[in-house]
């Protein structure tokens, strides 16, 4: 009986020291204020292209497999998709009113950043005259992040019937 004790004593003592003796996890870093940045100039970007009237240099801001949700539509799939709503919106746009986009929250993990952000529409003039929230879903692709999911709402009232 004692030997066998001593032997599941050494047995457990080998085992504790392969534990203690592995390699910790590596901690990696975030530097959040750089992934902030970064994601901060792609909604500027974005908004600039709404405003020059740009569908090319709004669509960068998406993966080609990018999947974007909107109140009141069937989500569109795919960056063409994407683009071509866009560019229809731009054509028909005479009102030369422009968004601005700002980060609320960031959340990073790995090649992946969740984006929650608030927009709001200006008149020419700059008078503020409609604003909502969205939400992003970025992936690190090719050294930089691209949106492949993205979600917006308004908090203008629902028109009845809708």
């Amino acid at each position: 009986m004692r030997q066998k004790i001593g032997l599941f004593g050494i047995l457990v003592g080998i085992a504790m020291t392969f534990v203690a003796c592995s390699p910790a996890e590596k901690k990696v870093t975030v530097d959040m204020e750089k992934i902030t940045s970064e994601i901060q100039a792609m909604e500027d970007a974005y908004s600039a292209g709404e405003k020059a009237k740009d569908a090319d240099a709004v669509v960068a801001y998406y993966s080609d497999d990018a999947i974007s949700y909107s109140r009141n539509r069937q989500p569109l799939v795919g960056k063409a998709a994407i683009r071509e709503y866009i560019a229809n919106n731009i054509a028909k746009d005479t009102t030369d009113n422009y968004s601005v986009y700002k980060i609320v929250d960031l959340f990073v993990e790995g090649d992946s950043a969740v984006e929650i952000g608030s927009w709001t529409d200006f008149d020419a003039s700059g008078k503020q005259v409609e604003n909502g929230n969205y939400m992003s879903y970025f992936q690190k692709r090719d050294g930089k992040y691209v949106c492949i999911r993205d979600m917006s709402t308004t908090t203008k009232a629902v028109k009845s019937g809708m």
